[in-house]
């Protein structure tokens, strides 16, 4: 469901806020949005419901845990109706970050972190090829990241 037409300014403001600093208190937020403290509460809790906002997580940095290479991977499947239990034995691999069902030649596209070219080689020939229903994979290393960034209002 689209709830962008729901949104006011207010909560407009405040998720600009939140992506810019999650860890953001909801006193300041209230100082700097001229907003009683209980009004951003009852706005944030409202966005939550709705299914806007989704968690409070934080940002690890890969390299900073020895993860030095980055990868996309297109899969072929044997065939499309395999897409969702590839996609859960592909969820159980713990280098796989993310996992994309998407149009074109491949059928998914996941993410892949690992420590070096050889972890990613066994990775994808002893965690990735022998999952029932993928038919080939096509890899890209990813040299360097430019921005990585939430979706902006």
């Amino acid at each position: 469901m689209d709830y962008s037409n729901q949104l006011d300014h207010l909560d407009k403001e405040i998720l600009r806020l939140l992506i810019k600093d999650a860890r953001i208190p909801y006193l300041e937020m209230a100082k700097k949005l001229k907003a009683s403290n209980s009004l951003i509460h009852q706005r944030i809790n409202k966005m939550k419901k709705m299914g806007l906002i989704e968690g409070s997580g934080i940002k690890v940095n890969p390299l900073l845990l020895g993860m030095h290479t980055c990868s996309y991977t297109g899969i072929v499947l044997k065939e499309a109706r395999l897409s969702q239990k590839v996609a859960a034995a592909l969820e159980k691999v713990k280098e796989v970050v993310e996992c994309h069902f998407v149009s074109g030649n491949y059928a998914l596209f996941i993410k892949i972190y690992t420590k070096d070219n050889d972890h990613l080689r066994k990775v994808l020939y002893n965690d990735i090829h022998p999952i029932d229903g993928v038919s080939s994979t096509d890899t890209f290393i990813s040299f360097e990241s430019f921005f990585d960034r939430e979706v902006q209002l």
